[in-house]
């Protein structure tokens, strides 16, 4: 039985995360969670039938904990990350890694320092799509990779998602950006996965339905990645739909997630000729990505597709390379 402590329960994510880990009670037990607000940390902990603890470091002093998973408001995670790797413990940590590329390398040099198990939020690498995405860039099946796009769009704004317990998240003060960093670092993750680092970076955002004051509900990036590809990425809190979440075009081939089936043609691939989605038996299978990947790796399962931690922090360069790119109106690099 390995024991787990939650740092920060404010996270949308909570919830959900809490039920994966119910799911494996032989295997896992929240002993103890912390949260700056009492009253969230009591209810959480009803659920999970742990301790409150008034100050984080005595689970970071605990022995008996063997891991943390940090869900804290984003300008918190400094100060909590890195005495958690000091401390030995693995660690989880919701995405965003930072505020900004200098917090975020900071924590990456301390985890790496440490030697500690982490990954972070990037559960889209797990599935099946991207994985088949992956392994046909790697292989050449594309050709020579002219532009990429992603989109990662909800109605958030709309539906007042964040109107009451997750109003932090739509105060980049405290989360270090609003719905362009929230949802686009997911589609940036798999972009940069595929792809490789990136040039320079800039973005058009705006505050949408103002429902969150200056926070940003909307935004379009764009970047070139070093090998040459334009890279193009909507997110958005305030859109009905997202039909077209991902696209590939290259000389040799194409790829277009449509409605959540995968449309797929190559010049080498005579069978993909783009006729039809790709069926679900030529996908492979999906793999534990995010916090499941997290939880097998803190019960000692294989577990080779952890997010390394200065990939995170990695991201949180672009990202704020790209905010730069918006507020500035010029082509920026990231850090």
């Amino acid at each position: 039985m390995k024991h787990l402590a939650f740092l920060g329960l404010g996270h949308i994510h909570t919830p959900g995360f809490i039920g994966s880990i119910k799911k494996r009670p032989d295997e896992l037990k929240v002993k103890s969670v912390w949260d700056p607000d009492s009253a969230r940390a009591k209810g959480r902990a009803e659920e999970l039938g742990a301790t409150v603890v008034a100050d984080f470091h005595q689970i970071l002093a605990d022995p008996a904990i063997d891991g943390v998973v940090v869900c804290s408001e984003t300008d918190l995670h400094e100060q909590i990350v890195v005495p958690a790797a000091a401390a030995k413990k693995a660690l989880f940590v919701e995405k965003p890694l930072g505020m900004t590329a200098k917090d975020a390398y900071a924590m990456a040099t301390a985890v790496e320092q440490a030697g500690v198990i982490f990954t972070t939020g990037y559960f889209q690498r797990g599935d099946p799509k991207n994985l088949f995405l992956k392994q046909h860039v790697t292989q050449g099946s594309f050709g020579k990779i002219t532009r990429i796009r992603g989109s990662n769009c909800h109605s958030g704004a709309l539906g007042g998602w964040f109107d009451t317990e997750w109003r932090w998240m739509a105060d980049p003060k405290r989360a270090g950006c609003g719905a362009f960093g929230d949802l686009g670092t997911h589609s940036l993750d798999i972009m940069l996965w595929l792809m490789g680092d990136i040039e320079s970076a800039t973005a058009m955002l705006d505050g949408g339905t103002k429902r969150y004051g200056d926070c940003d509900e909307t935004g379009e990036g764009l970047f070139r990645f070093k090998n040459g590809a334009i890279g193009t990425l909507a997110a958005a809190w305030t859109d009905v739909a997202n039909p077209v979440s991902f696209l590939i075009s290259g000389t040799d081939g194409h790829a277009a997630i449509i409605n959540g089936q995968l449309h797929f043609q190559s010049k080498h691939l005579p069978q993909f000729d783009g006729s039809a989605p790709v069926r679900n038996s030529e996908l492979p299978k999906a793999q534990p990505a995010g916090l499941d990947l997290y939880l097998d790796a803190v019960t000692g399962k294989s577990s080779p597709n952890l997010v390394g931690v200065r990939e995170a922090a990695y991201r949180v360069a672009v990202m704020e390379a790209l905010y730069e790119g918006s507020r500035t109106g010029r082509w920026v690099a990231p850090r």
